[in-house]
């Protein structure tokens, strides 16, 4: 049996570094460009902007600019986005059971 290549290129894309996380934060709620950086200790600003054009151009993420003074912008997930919550869930029970924490 081969591994289908849907699969692949699921895991691929969901694996690069920081999407997990970042899919994990946005899992819980819709978080403002700023919060992200909050949430996802590490992650450089260069490196969440790429990968929130990534997710959105894969149609996991929409983007949300808000008139304010300053404008501020905010991500959520999509239907499509939304639709991973259990994955991400099962994934991140599997890694406190397996990795040893409990939080």
């Amino acid at each position: 049996m081969h591994v289908s290549p849907d699969f692949h290129q699921a895991v691929e894309f969901i694996g690069k570094r920081w999407t997990g996380a970042i899919l994990w934060a946005l899992s819980e709620r819709s978080h403002y460009y700023a919060e992200l950086t909050q949430v996802v200790p590490g992650l450089s600003d260069r490196l969440l902007s790429r990968r929130l054009r990534e997710l959105e151009a894969a149609g996991i993420v929409e983007r949300s600019v808000h008139a304010e003074t300053p404008p501020r912008v905010s991500y959520a997930l999509t239907e499509k986005g939304t639709a991973l919550r259990p994955a991400i869930s099962e994934l991140r029970a599997w890694a406190q059971r397996w990795n040893g924490t409990h939080s």
